[in-house]
């Protein structure tokens, strides 16, 4: 541990950047910011570097992680720290002696094989290898259980506190200043910037923060108004000494069906765990004087799983417990860290909440931090760790207390599909939520929202029972698909986010911001996106002009705080236009099949017919007792409308669908069924399908772009680029011709014998009769389409390639015949 040499450290008066914390984190983002050699970067530490969480980190370096982003990102950290001795002269601790990860159960086994499918795609070698294989590396473990295992021979482990001192040196060889023992007291702010920091030493001005204060992150940003919802756990591990057998050539090794991990330590054993009822620690917020302390923790929480690591490895049963050791780490409610730019603030940035992964993961995200800071955008699409995902109500320390209870054990849960969180429920719900119970709806969470996913039937219990095959709602759901498809389904999609952008400028403000021509007359709908300065889509949704100078935007559920401030930043300061966020005002009940119309015309006098209500058109009507707008407009491919209501009027309305539907052969539908209809139908989903980094060239969208309007819109010039100089990636629709194996997404595109792209979204198309996936092909592959067809591509799924045929145009109903009739 680095001794401070400053009573009263001599501080700049202004610095370009500066990073608060001076754990592994802040120094990564520090070392990156200053070998970018564009900025001034200067470092605080409250007490000394590593203090907090890093220096009782167990150093794990690991790479593969659960979706290809944030694998990528693992991947450089590895690489980063395999050549940080040699470039600073500070030992790092760092050896690769790879990793062995083992199933004692077929899903698990499942989970493994497709995640060694999905390195692929990017050249991280992981092996599946067998029991006896295992055996042979490992002697000292217990493989009587196993069924298979993944090795991936590049990982390994460091030392955290090493690590850290070694980037500390890098950065400060690149001219950043790394200064201990100041707390930052405030932060300043000024018209939506930070303009500087309170020292008890002073003050000192900067153009850009950025906050990596581990379990201490949540209040401090919380005084400037940023969201970053995290609280803090107990975690354990156990050091053994003595272990016959044991040499420095053993692998990281991870028993995820035991909750345990084991890592060679300077001639011990490590024992550590994730276990999955995990106990919340610091409700009441952080000692500021808390450094290099550990917690009480309890053995007897932690008893049963040093049980079952003598059950894997017989030999700590004659070993001795060194040390048991208990230290906090902060986790997040959906167990993905926070980084990125802070909403409502220019030039403030966050990476924390690092769920006992920070140090495999800070070499990559001080790369892509820093790189956002220099740029203006961040590298890559990094939506899944985006700190804008975090609503308002995730502060919410009772909410948080119960969340993390499940997230730290969830890091080695299964990552089944469609699994959803046990705590902290109930927390959004639509005026349907019990009428919905009622009718058998199991709810799933989405930003806090309760959605119905699926409806169970009479005498079936309306819960999850996980796989990756065929889970118990399929059939459930293919239902509710079929009817949708052939008489008509209601939907509640209330979760939606809807804003309203009013003012005389309102026009002209979303036309700058919109690719779609937005000016139109009051009562049309328009389906647009919204793209950053390189192209990439930022958003995907419609606007309705509801008058004059009034505009209704709808978008997801899950991107409501990132979509609202995305808009709010690009309204001009002089611009007469004011943005209001009334998701909550309205429920929404989507009807959605060939019968929709006729059943809406049994409730309302008003004239639903092709004629007298187009495709793409909203209008307010009567229904029931009540004045609601419909908006003719679908995302499964069939003639329908979503009804905005009041959310006083919302279950009277319902209640008129619900006892006229009848006769129409309505029944419920959710979101299982609304995402197999609409990726038959090759509707995009935003956040896998298209990205920041997809432009709309390139996701076959280029009809809602309309390069002539009067004023141009953002990302215009990028786009007439790429247009000039032509695509080599285009999203593909595929279909297995194997009906049996299931897509969900990462899935490797074969072309050929060569990897053409991966799956970016999958679910099964109950019409199509097979799974269907949408991807990007690149590379010969892409331009030859679709000429390539059947025979062409194959897609992995768990380690076997699968036929399949690719599509550029929809697979159902690719002339759009059924939403027009």
């Amino acid at each position: 541990m680095s001794k401070s040499t400053f009573s009263k450290p001599e501080l700049p008066r202004r610095a370009d950047v500066i990073v608060i914390g001076g754990g592994v984190i802040g120094c990564s983002i520090a070392y990156h910011l200053a070998r970018s050699g564009q900025f001034d970067v200067l470092l605080l530490e409250r007490r000394q570097i590593t203090s907090g969480t890093t220096w009782h980190a167990a150093g794990l370096i690991g790479q593969l992680r659960p979706s290809i982003n944030m694998t990528n990102l693992a991947r450089y950290t590895r690489e980063l720290y395999d050549a940080l001795e040699e470039e600073t002269g500070q030992a790092t601790g760092y050896r690769r002696c790879g990793s062995y990860s083992i199933a004692t159960d077929p899903e698990r086994f499942e989970e493994l094989k497709r995640s060694a499918s999905m390195a692929r795609v990017f050249g991280l070698q992981v092996d599946v290898v067998t029991p006896e294989s295992i055996k042979e590396r490992i002697p000292l473990l217990n493989t009587s259980d196993v069924i298979g295992g993944i090795h991936i021979p590049t990982d390994g482990y460091a030392n955290a506190v090493d690590i850290t001192q070694a980037l500390a040196k890098g950065a400060r060889a690149a001219g950043a200043r790394i200064v201990e023992n100041v707390p930052v007291t405030a932060i300043r702010t000024a018209s939506g910037r930070v303009d500087g920091v309170t020292t008890e030493q002073g003050e000192i001005d900067t153009g850009c923060l950025v906050i990596c204060t581990g379990m201490w992150t949540r209040d401090l940003a919380a005084s400037i108004g940023v969201n970053v919802p995290l609280h803090a756990c107990e975690h354990y591990y156990a050091l053994f000494e003595s272990v016959e057998g044991l040499d420095a050539s053993l692998p990281v090794i991870r028993d995820y069906d035991a909750c345990t991990y084991y890592k060679y330590d300077a001639g011990k054993l490590l024992v550590g765990a994730f276990e999955p009822n995990a106990r919340p620690w610091g409700a009441d917020g952080i000692p500021d004087d808390f450094s290099f302390d550990e917690i009480a923790g309890s053995f007897d929480h932690f008893e049963p799983i040093l049980h079952g690591a003598m059950a894997r490895m017989p030999a700590l049963e004659r070993a001795g417990i060194q040390k048991f050791f208990c230290g906090p780490e902060s986790f997040t409610p959906d167990v993905r860290y926070h980084i990125g730019q802070a909403p409502g603030h220019a030039n403030c940035f966050v990476a924390a909440g690092m769920n006992s992964i920070g140090l495999q993961s800070a070499g990559g995200i001080g790369k892509v931090v820093s790189e956002w800071i220099r740029d203006g955008h961040p590298p890559a699409d990094l939506w899944e760790v985006d700190v804008r995902r975090n609503m308002p109500f995730q502060r919410n320390r009772r909410y948080l207390h119960e969340r993390v209870s499940e997230s730290l054990g969830l890091l080695y849960a299964k990552h089944y599909p469609y699994r959803q969180f046990e705590t902290a429920r109930g927390v959004r719900r639509s005026p349907l939520y019990d009428r919905l119970r009622e009718a058998g709806a199991c709810h799933g969470e989405l930003a806090g929202w309760e959605r119905p996913n699926w409806f169970a039937p009479e005498g079936m219990p309306a819960r999850y029972e996980y796989s990756y095959g065929r889970q118990n709602w399929f059939q459930c759901s293919a239902a509710e698909h079929r009817a949708v498809r052939e008489r008509v389904g209601l939907f509640d999609q209330s979760s939606f986010a809807k804003f309203r952008l009013e003012g005389r400028d309102a026009a002209w403000v979303l036309n700058r911001v919109c690719t779609n021509d937005i000016d139109v007359r009051p009562g049309r709908i328009v389906y647009t996106q919204w793209l950053n300065e390189r192209g990439g889509i930022e958003a995907d949704l419609t606007v309705t002009r509801l008058g004059e100078d009034s505009f209704l935007i709808v978008t997801a559920a899950a991107t409501e705080v990132r979509d609202f401030h995305w808009l709010e930043a690009h309204i001009p300061d002089d611009a007469h236009c004011v943005l209001t966020n009334v998701t909550s005002a309205m429920g929404v009940i989507s009807l959605m099949g060939p019968q929709s119309r006729d059943l809406l015309q049994s409730l309302t006098p008003a004239d639903l017919t092709n004629e007298g209500f187009r495709f793409a058109t909203s209008r307010e009507i009567e229904l029931g007792y009540g004045l609601v707008r419909a908006s003719r407009i679908t995302y499964v491919g069939e003639l329908g409308w979503e009804l905005y209501i009041p959310a006083e009027f919302t279950v009277g309305v319902y209640e008129q669908i619900l006892a006229a539907g009848e006769a129409f052969g309505l029944v419920h539908a959710g979101y299982h069924a609304l995402d197999s209809l609409r990726i038959e139908k090759a509707y995009r989903h935003w956040g896998h399908d298209i990205t920041d980094e997809d432009s709309p060239l390139e996701a076959g969208l280029g009809f809602t772009v309309k390069y002539d309007k009067p004023g141009g819109f953002v990302g215009r010039e990028a786009l007439l680029g790429q247009k000039e100089r032509g695509i080599d990636r285009r999203l593909v629709q595929f279909r297995l011709l194997d009906p049996e194996p299931l897509l969900y997404h990462n899935e490797p595109i074969w072309c050929r014998n060569e990897i053409a792209g991966y799956i970016r979204s999958g679910n099964y198309g109950h019409t199509l009769g097979g799974s269907i996936g949408l991807g990007y092909v690149e590379g010969p592959a892409a331009t030859g389409l679709p000429a390539n067809g059947a025979g062409s591509f194959e897609i992995e799924v768990a380690g076997v390639r699968v036929p399949a045929e690719a599509s550029l145009r929809p697979m159902y109903d690719p002339e759009n015949r059924r939403i027009r009739c």
